[in-house]
């Protein structure tokens, strides 16, 4: 698997068919390309494939001018590349060659068909190739749809132990065609994020009463996932699974009509790609002191968001693959103090921070201290919960 450049993130989302995937994506996509959005916004969102990207965007304008939602796809295993293109500010120019040279999001769309119905032959190679192809993730998203447990009130426990099981048999199903020589896997997505898909069905649900749903109605369910997903990586402590909560509403569908202004959490699908990782794999690094190929996983990359954040508090050792190789722990130790302080950076501090980029026209610090507080925002707001471990 080719190693990620620093500041590219990917994201890999499951969910049964109907589960809302390709809306999100399309809602997530449409929005970026609106007029209020570019004037407001530090960056372009530039689809990698700009055939891929018109098609999103005419599902969002289906939506949003003929209440018309795009069709079901069945099987579909699609991945989206956007690149976040920073506009040019008068610090980009003036300032040193920057650790990240760009910000790139990818999204892997997973057919939920393969977890619910027996593949054979030619598809079920795809299906192990497809999962393959989301090992890198950093993130996945498992969503759980607000219209079944709308179906299914007062009896959750029904579809949620339905959906949990189906797909931890399914990474059962891979497991011997992921595992090379049974080896666990050091290249895996390690934050698992339960999401609540058409969440403007249950008005009433915040992120708190979702999570505490899950825990009563479906505890002993995710842990197995948990297990599951812990008997394929190496390393397993540095694994989250059911966790970290969040809710989605690509628009509001009222009758015959599709609000798509009316969106929740989507706009934090950058900062939670981005950010998230970036913030939990610092803290599990300087925790834990994971060793070998798992911590320059979690690692890569890192130190070079840190280096944007926190440069002017001081000099910054050299990259960070180069200080791995050498394997000087106490070097180790020294990087992933500095990504742990620098993602620890919250309230005034972050507003100084992104509020001093802003002036000075840094429009990559802006950004990545924006996605920063955008995550703050979304536990303000109750709509996203993430984990302290």
């Amino acid at each position: 698997m080719p190693v990620k450049r620093a500041g590219e993130q990917h994201i890999a989302v499951f969910g049964e068919s109907g589960s809302g995937k390709t809306v999100m994506i399309s809602s997530f996509y449409g929005a970026t390309q609106e007029s209020q959005y570019l004037q407001k916004s530090l960056f372009h969102v530039v689809p990698d494939d700009i055939g891929q990207g018109n098609r999103l965007h005419k599902n969002y304008l289906g939506m949003k001018n003929s209440a018309q939602p795009p069709g079901i796809t069945r099987f579909a295993a699609t991945s989206y590349s956007f690149k976040i293109k920073l506009k040019d500010g008068v610090a980009a120019r003036q300032r040193r060659p920057s650790p990240v040279e760009a910000l790139r999001l990818v999204w892997h769309d997973y057919p939920g068909e393969w977890f619910e119905e027996n593949v054979n032959g030619p598809e079920a190679q795809r299906k192990v190739d497809t999962f393959r192809s989301l090992l890198g993730s950093d993130v996945a998203l498992l969503l759980v749809d607000g219209q079944r447990l709308l179906d299914n009130s007062g009896e959750e426990e029904k579809y949620l132990k339905s959906l949990l099981t189906n797909f931890r048999n399914g990474l059962l199903s891979l497991k011997d065609d992921l595992l090379d020589g049974g080896e666990p896997l050091s290249v895996f997505p390690r934050i698992w994020i339960i999401a609540l898909s058409k969440s403007d069905l249950l008005p009433n649900l915040d992120v708190f009463k979702f999570r505490d749903l899950l825990i009563e109605k479906a505890c002993d369910d995710i842990d197995e996932l948990r297990k599951v997903l812990a008997g394929l990586v190496e390393d397993d402590e540095a694994l989250s699974v059911g966790e970290d909560f969040v809710l989605f509403s690509s628009a509001k569908f009222d009758g015959d009509k599709i609000e798509v202004t009316k969106r929740v959490g989507l706009e934090l699908i950058l900062p939670l790609s981005v950010m998230l990782p970036f913030e939990r794999y610092a803290r599990w690094a300087q925790a834990r002191q994971i060793r070998g190929k798992v911590v320059q996983n979690l690692l890569n990359g890192t130190e070079a968001l840190a280096a944007v954040l926190i440069e002017s508090e001081g000099d910054l050792p050299g990259p960070l693959g180069f200080l791995l190789n050498r394997f000087d722990r106490n070097q180790v130790k020294d990087a992933a103090k500095l990504a742990s302080d620098a993602a620890k950076l919250a309230g005034d501090k972050l507003r100084d921070i992104n509020s001093e980029a802003r002036a000075k026209q840094d429009n990559l610090k802006a950004t990545l201290s924006g996605f920063r507080m955008d995550l703050d925002k979304g536990e303000k707001e109750q709509t996203l919960l993430r984990s302290r471990r």
